[in-house]
């Protein structure tokens, strides 16, 4: 089947009400298709809680399991906080049909947010390419978006997973660069931001021929996808991605 349904979260969520953040993501969520891709803003459920970050971390262990379920007929990535060898990390995550399909820790930190000095930074060699029923997936978080050897890492990818916490500043660069990944690389790209209102929104679907779809004003943007404009467009204009 080649037509698939992707879906980007928008929403607002604040730092010290966990379970009211979870309660806005689970609620998206079951309101998306079935079947459906959902990609859903970076840390959605704990923003940058530097002076919580223990119950951040509490709190994606005491929801994983209720993730899973809602990732039964669904996949869905996110980022959340967690220990590794007792240092904090970002970590982004794939659901799908009940389980984990994928994970890995945020590589590049954004250190103009301090991340650099409270998270540890995942290895360059985790950014992958991995596959889920057939479909080629890649995963970049944030701030990885402005680096070019990470687009080359993930060539060959058909979708390209964004969760992000993007300021409103930079609200431009976030578009273009959405959008010139999915020229660059030939491959859908689903980037899903914060709407909190220093954020800039601009979460965004865009196709391999450089169509974006995008709208500020929605929580929930969804558009259905057809993976053969991966391979029509790698054969038209051929610059050495492999199907």
């Amino acid at each position: 089947m080649t037509s698939k349904k992707l879906v980007a979260l928008q929403f607002n969520y604040k730092e010290f009400d966990f379970e009211e953040n979870f309660k806005k993501f689970s609620s998206l969520v079951k309101k998306s298709p079935k079947n459906s891709i959902i990609t859903a803003p970076e840390l959605c459920l704990s923003n940058f809680c530097y002076q919580n970050m223990q119950k951040a971390v509490d709190f994606s262990k005491e929801i994983k399991n209720e993730i899973k379920q809602l990732s039964k007929d669904k996949t869905i990535s996110l980022t959340m906080m967690e220990k590794d060898d007792n240092a904090f990390v970002n970590r982004a995550k794939v659901y799908h049909n009940g389980k984990l399909a994928f994970q890995r820790d945020k590589y590049q930190l954004f250190k103009f947010g301090n991340e650099d000095k409270y998270f540890k930074a995942g290895k360059a060699e985790d950014i992958k390419i991995f596959e889920i029923e057939g479909i080629k997936y890649a995963i970049i978080i944030c701030f990885e978006l402005r680096f070019i050897d990470i687009w080359k890492r993930i060539q060959g990818a058909d979708i390209v997973l964004v969760p992000s916490l993007w300021g409103k500043l930079r609200k431009k660069h976030l578009e273009i660069l959405g959008n010139a990944l999915s020229l660059a690389n030939q491959c859908f790209v689903c980037i899903a931001n914060s709407a909190d209102s220093d954020m800039a929104k601009s979460s965004l679907i865009s196709s391999p021929f450089g169509k974006m779809y995008k709208d500020d004003r929605k929580s929930l943007l969804q558009k259905s996808i057809d993976l053969k404009e991966i391979k029509k467009m790698r054969k038209y204009l051929n610059v050495g991605i492999i199907n």
